[in-house]
Protein backbone atom coordinates (compact mmCIF):
# COMPACT_ATOMS: atom_id res chain seq x y z
CA UNK A 1 0.00 0.00 0.00
CA UNK A 2 1.43 3.52 -0.90
CA UNK A 3 0.61 6.73 0.51
CA UNK A 4 1.76 9.82 -1.52
CA UNK A 5 1.87 13.44 -0.16
CA UNK A 6 1.91 16.94 -1.36
CA UNK A 7 1.62 20.09 1.42
CA UNK A 8 -0.46 22.63 0.09
CA UNK A 9 1.40 25.35 1.99
CA UNK A 10 3.47 27.46 0.06
CA UNK A 11 6.45 25.71 -0.64
CA UNK A 12 4.29 23.27 -2.69
CA UNK A 13 4.09 25.17 -5.52
CA UNK A 14 1.31 27.22 -4.91
CA UNK A 15 1.47 30.87 -4.63
CA UNK A 16 -0.54 32.85 -2.58
CA UNK A 17 0.62 36.18 -3.10
CA UNK A 18 2.84 36.21 -0.47
CA UNK A 19 5.92 35.58 -3.41
CA UNK A 20 5.20 38.84 -5.04
CA UNK A 21 6.62 41.55 -2.56
CA UNK A 22 9.34 39.15 -2.39
CA UNK A 23 10.30 39.27 -6.23
CA UNK A 24 9.69 42.92 -6.16
CA UNK A 25 12.54 43.14 -3.44
CA UNK A 26 14.79 40.69 -5.14
CA UNK A 27 14.60 42.09 -8.79
CA UNK A 28 15.16 45.99 -7.51
CA UNK A 29 17.76 45.04 -5.47
CA UNK A 30 19.31 42.57 -8.73
CA UNK A 31 19.09 45.48 -10.70
CA UNK A 32 20.73 47.86 -8.35
CA UNK A 33 23.33 45.28 -7.96
CA UNK A 34 24.32 44.16 -11.17
CA UNK A 35 24.53 48.61 -12.28
CA UNK A 36 26.90 49.15 -8.96
CA UNK A 37 29.30 45.91 -10.74
CA UNK A 38 29.17 47.86 -14.05
CA UNK A 39 30.36 51.22 -12.26
CA UNK A 40 33.03 49.54 -9.61
CA UNK A 41 34.58 47.12 -12.38
CA UNK A 42 35.05 50.25 -15.02
CA UNK A 43 35.79 53.21 -12.55
CA UNK A 44 38.52 49.85 -10.58
CA UNK A 45 39.64 50.19 -14.43
CA UNK A 46 39.94 53.79 -14.75
CA UNK A 47 41.43 54.35 -11.47
CA UNK A 48 44.02 51.39 -11.45
CA UNK A 49 42.38 49.94 -8.20
CA UNK A 50 42.29 46.22 -7.98
CA UNK A 51 40.46 46.42 -5.04
CA UNK A 52 37.24 47.84 -6.45
CA UNK A 53 37.74 45.70 -9.68
CA UNK A 54 37.69 43.09 -7.33
CA UNK A 55 34.64 44.55 -5.17
CA UNK A 56 33.23 44.70 -8.40
CA UNK A 57 33.56 40.88 -8.45
CA UNK A 58 31.97 40.27 -5.17
CA UNK A 59 29.81 42.17 -5.91
CA UNK A 60 28.46 39.85 -9.13
CA UNK A 61 28.42 37.44 -6.05
CA UNK A 62 25.45 38.87 -4.90
CA UNK A 63 23.82 39.60 -7.91
CA UNK A 64 24.05 35.89 -8.83
CA UNK A 65 23.03 35.19 -5.11
CA UNK A 66 19.51 37.49 -5.88
CA UNK A 67 19.07 35.96 -8.68
CA UNK A 68 19.24 32.61 -7.74
CA UNK A 69 16.62 33.08 -4.76
CA UNK A 70 14.33 35.12 -7.03
CA UNK A 71 14.36 31.95 -9.21
CA UNK A 72 13.41 29.87 -6.16
CA UNK A 73 10.61 32.17 -5.47
CA UNK A 74 9.64 31.64 -9.02
CA UNK A 75 10.04 28.08 -9.40
CA UNK A 76 8.37 27.75 -6.25
CA UNK A 77 5.13 28.54 -7.68
CA UNK A 78 5.69 26.81 -11.10
CA UNK A 79 3.31 23.71 -10.98
CA UNK A 80 4.96 20.19 -12.99
CA UNK A 81 4.05 19.38 -15.71
CA UNK A 82 3.45 15.38 -17.85
CA UNK A 83 7.07 15.98 -18.60
CA UNK A 84 8.86 17.51 -15.44
CA UNK A 85 6.98 15.95 -12.53
CA UNK A 86 9.19 17.66 -10.52
CA UNK A 87 8.60 20.71 -11.19
CA UNK A 88 11.87 23.26 -12.26
CA UNK A 89 13.40 23.33 -9.39
CA UNK A 90 16.66 21.82 -10.74
CA UNK A 91 16.62 24.66 -12.96
CA UNK A 92 18.17 27.09 -10.44
CA UNK A 93 20.62 24.55 -8.92
CA UNK A 94 22.16 24.24 -12.81
CA UNK A 95 22.60 28.16 -12.99
CA UNK A 96 24.17 28.61 -9.36
CA UNK A 97 26.20 25.63 -10.35
CA UNK A 98 27.82 27.53 -13.57
CA UNK A 99 28.37 30.57 -11.91
CA UNK A 100 30.26 29.63 -9.05
CA UNK A 101 32.37 27.68 -11.52
CA UNK A 102 32.47 31.35 -13.25
CA UNK A 103 33.40 33.18 -10.36
CA UNK A 104 36.28 31.00 -9.65
CA UNK A 105 37.77 31.61 -12.67
CA UNK A 106 37.12 35.55 -12.02
CA UNK A 107 39.08 35.02 -8.81
CA UNK A 108 42.36 33.26 -9.66
CA UNK A 109 42.70 36.52 -12.21
CA UNK A 110 42.24 38.97 -9.71
CA UNK A 111 44.61 36.49 -7.51
CA UNK A 112 47.24 36.89 -10.26
CA UNK A 113 47.07 40.23 -11.14
CA UNK A 114 47.38 40.56 -7.31
CA UNK A 115 50.73 39.08 -6.56
CA UNK A 116 51.88 40.76 -9.67
CA UNK A 117 51.25 44.03 -8.08
CA UNK A 118 52.21 43.50 -4.74
CA UNK A 119 55.55 43.29 -6.89
CA UNK A 120 55.46 46.53 -8.62
CA UNK A 121 52.46 48.60 -7.14
CA UNK A 122 50.68 51.15 -9.04
CA UNK A 123 49.49 54.55 -8.33
CA UNK A 124 45.88 53.99 -7.53
CA UNK A 125 43.19 57.14 -8.06
CA UNK A 126 41.65 56.99 -3.85
CA UNK A 127 39.01 59.90 -5.25
CA UNK A 128 36.94 57.69 -7.40
CA UNK A 129 37.36 54.70 -5.23
CA UNK A 130 36.56 56.39 -2.52
CA UNK A 131 32.96 57.24 -3.80
CA UNK A 132 32.44 53.99 -5.76
CA UNK A 133 32.34 51.95 -2.21
CA UNK A 134 30.87 54.96 -0.61
CA UNK A 135 27.57 53.87 -3.05
CA UNK A 136 28.32 49.93 -3.02
CA UNK A 137 27.78 50.56 1.05
CA UNK A 138 24.56 52.46 1.25
CA UNK A 139 23.46 50.07 -1.75
CA UNK A 140 23.98 46.57 0.27
CA UNK A 141 22.73 48.44 3.61
CA UNK A 142 19.44 49.02 1.66
CA UNK A 143 19.27 45.85 -0.09
CA UNK A 144 19.58 44.20 3.21
CA UNK A 145 17.36 46.17 5.27
CA UNK A 146 14.76 45.47 2.54
CA UNK A 147 15.13 41.50 2.64
CA UNK A 148 14.97 41.79 6.71
CA UNK A 149 12.01 43.31 6.26
CA UNK A 150 10.20 41.71 3.53
CA UNK A 151 9.97 38.34 4.43
CA UNK A 152 11.02 35.08 7.00
CA UNK A 153 12.16 32.67 3.90
CA UNK A 154 14.98 31.07 4.35
CA UNK A 155 15.60 31.53 1.01
CA UNK A 156 15.50 35.49 1.76
CA UNK A 157 17.71 35.19 4.84
CA UNK A 158 20.52 33.96 2.87
CA UNK A 159 20.28 36.18 0.38
CA UNK A 160 20.60 39.14 3.05
CA UNK A 161 23.00 37.48 4.88
CA UNK A 162 25.11 37.62 1.07
CA UNK A 163 24.39 41.53 1.62
CA UNK A 164 25.41 41.96 4.94
CA UNK A 165 28.88 40.42 3.54
CA UNK A 166 29.38 42.47 0.65
CA UNK A 167 28.68 45.46 2.95
CA UNK A 168 31.84 44.35 4.80
CA UNK A 169 33.71 43.73 1.80
CA UNK A 170 32.50 47.55 0.68
CA UNK A 171 33.62 48.79 4.10
CA UNK A 172 37.33 47.05 3.87
CA UNK A 173 37.49 49.03 0.00
CA UNK A 174 36.86 52.17 2.11
CA UNK A 175 39.11 52.05 4.35
CA UNK A 176 42.08 50.89 1.99
CA UNK A 177 41.22 54.19 -0.01
CA UNK A 178 41.44 56.40 3.28
CA UNK A 179 44.81 54.75 4.21
CA UNK A 180 46.47 55.28 0.51
CA UNK A 181 45.25 58.25 0.69
CA UNK A 182 46.99 59.46 4.32
CA UNK A 183 50.09 57.19 4.26
CA UNK A 184 50.79 56.42 0.52
CA UNK A 185 51.15 52.97 1.08
CA UNK A 186 50.27 51.13 -2.35
CA UNK A 187 50.19 47.43 -1.51
CA UNK A 188 47.07 48.08 0.75
CA UNK A 189 45.08 47.97 -3.25
CA UNK A 190 46.47 44.35 -4.30
CA UNK A 191 46.43 42.71 -0.24
CA UNK A 192 42.66 44.02 -0.31
CA UNK A 193 42.07 42.38 -3.33
CA UNK A 194 43.42 39.24 -1.82
CA UNK A 195 40.66 39.54 1.02
CA UNK A 196 37.95 40.20 -1.09
CA UNK A 197 38.93 36.86 -3.47
CA UNK A 198 39.39 35.05 0.03
CA UNK A 199 35.55 36.19 0.68
CA UNK A 200 34.42 35.12 -3.21
CA UNK A 201 35.70 31.51 -2.67
CA UNK A 202 34.68 31.47 0.79
CA UNK A 203 30.96 32.07 -0.63
CA UNK A 204 31.28 30.54 -3.77
CA UNK A 205 32.20 27.03 -1.90
CA UNK A 206 29.05 27.01 0.28
CA UNK A 207 26.91 27.15 -3.16
CA UNK A 208 28.99 24.56 -4.72
CA UNK A 209 28.96 22.08 -2.15
CA UNK A 210 25.29 22.65 -1.97
CA UNK A 211 24.80 22.22 -5.53
CA UNK A 212 27.04 19.02 -5.61
CA UNK A 213 25.22 17.85 -3.22
CA UNK A 214 21.84 18.33 -4.86
CA UNK A 215 22.70 16.77 -8.10
CA UNK A 216 24.18 13.70 -6.37
CA UNK A 217 20.63 13.81 -4.35
CA UNK A 218 22.53 13.80 -1.20
CA UNK A 219 20.42 14.63 2.35
CA UNK A 220 19.84 18.29 2.47
CA UNK A 221 22.52 19.73 4.44
CA UNK A 222 22.01 19.52 8.65
CA UNK A 223 19.69 16.70 8.54
CA UNK A 224 20.68 12.93 9.17
CA UNK A 225 18.83 10.29 7.13
CA UNK A 226 19.19 8.34 11.23
CA UNK A 227 17.45 11.06 12.83
CA UNK A 228 14.24 11.05 10.76
CA UNK A 229 14.08 7.47 10.83
CA UNK A 230 14.23 7.37 14.46
CA UNK A 231 11.64 10.14 14.84
CA UNK A 232 9.58 7.92 11.98
CA UNK A 233 9.44 4.79 14.11
CA UNK A 234 8.72 6.47 17.17
CA UNK A 235 5.32 7.87 15.43
CA UNK A 236 1.79 5.77 16.72
CA UNK A 237 1.10 3.52 14.66
CA UNK A 238 4.41 2.58 13.07
CA UNK A 239 6.35 -0.13 14.09
CA UNK A 240 9.66 0.08 11.57
CA UNK A 241 11.24 2.00 9.40
CA UNK A 242 13.12 0.93 6.43
CA UNK A 243 14.12 1.91 2.41
CA UNK A 244 14.65 5.34 3.65
CA UNK A 245 15.80 8.41 1.25
CA UNK A 246 15.68 12.17 1.17
CA UNK A 247 16.98 14.31 -1.14
CA UNK A 248 16.47 18.06 -2.44
CA UNK A 249 14.71 18.78 -5.59
CA UNK A 250 16.05 22.70 -5.52
CA UNK A 251 17.84 24.27 -2.81
CA UNK A 252 14.70 24.79 -0.78
CA UNK A 253 12.49 21.56 -1.91
CA UNK A 254 12.96 18.70 -0.57
CA UNK A 255 11.78 14.96 -0.88
CA UNK A 256 11.14 11.77 1.20
CA UNK A 257 10.30 8.07 0.47
CA UNK A 258 10.51 5.28 2.69
CA UNK A 259 8.85 2.17 3.58
CA UNK A 260 6.94 2.34 7.25
CA UNK A 261 5.98 -1.45 9.10
CA UNK A 262 2.70 -1.10 10.82
CA UNK A 263 -0.16 -3.42 11.87
CA UNK A 264 -2.62 -5.44 9.89
CA UNK A 265 -5.29 -2.53 9.84
CA UNK A 266 -8.16 -1.06 7.29
CA UNK A 267 -6.96 1.73 5.19
CA UNK A 268 -8.84 4.13 7.02
CA UNK A 269 -6.64 3.70 10.21
CA UNK A 270 -3.15 3.65 7.91
CA UNK A 271 -4.58 7.03 6.98
CA UNK A 272 -4.05 8.74 10.26
CA UNK A 273 -0.54 7.27 10.66
CA UNK A 274 -0.61 8.81 7.24
CA UNK A 275 -1.19 12.20 8.51
CA UNK A 276 0.62 12.26 11.60
CA UNK A 277 4.06 11.71 9.87
CA UNK A 278 3.62 13.84 6.73
CA UNK A 279 2.75 16.37 9.66
CA UNK A 280 5.83 15.58 11.58
CA UNK A 281 8.16 15.57 8.44
CA UNK A 282 6.72 19.03 7.23
CA UNK A 283 7.08 20.12 10.77
CA UNK A 284 10.19 19.63 12.20
CA UNK A 285 12.20 19.07 8.62
CA UNK A 286 10.44 20.87 6.05
CA UNK A 287 9.81 17.90 3.98
CA UNK A 288 6.51 18.21 2.68
CA UNK A 289 6.79 15.77 -0.78
CA UNK A 290 6.38 12.10 0.74
CA UNK A 291 6.16 8.65 -0.53
CA UNK A 292 5.25 6.36 1.93
CA UNK A 293 4.98 2.18 1.80
CA UNK A 294 3.23 0.82 4.37
CA UNK A 295 3.63 -2.82 5.06
CA UNK A 296 2.60 -4.98 7.64
CA UNK A 297 5.30 -7.91 6.98
CA UNK A 298 8.66 -8.44 5.67
CA UNK A 299 9.56 -6.07 2.77
CA UNK A 300 8.64 -8.28 -0.48
CA UNK A 301 11.94 -6.99 -2.08
CA UNK A 302 13.47 -3.63 -3.42
CA UNK A 303 14.45 -2.53 0.24
CA UNK A 304 18.01 -1.07 -0.14
CA UNK A 305 18.61 -0.36 3.08
CA UNK A 306 20.48 -2.20 5.32
CA UNK A 307 19.23 -2.03 8.32
CA UNK A 308 15.47 -1.35 10.03
CA UNK A 309 14.67 1.00 12.55
CA UNK A 310 12.47 0.04 14.70
CA UNK A 311 10.42 1.54 18.01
Amino acid sequence: MHAHSHSHGPHAGHDHGHGRPAKTILTLGAAATLAYVVVAFVVGLQAHSLALVSEAGHNLTDFLALALTWLGVYFQTKPPTARKTFGFHRAGVLTALANVLTLFVITVLIVVEAIERLRTPQTVATGPMLWVAAIGLVMNAAIALALESGSEDVNLRAAFLHMVGDAFATALVILGAIVIRRTGWLLVDPILSLVIGGLIVASGWGVLHETLNILLEGAPRGLRSDSVAADLAAVEGVEAVHDLHIWSLGSQSHALSAHLQIADIPPSASDQIRQRVCALLAERYAIRHTTLQFEHGPCGGGCLAAEDIHR
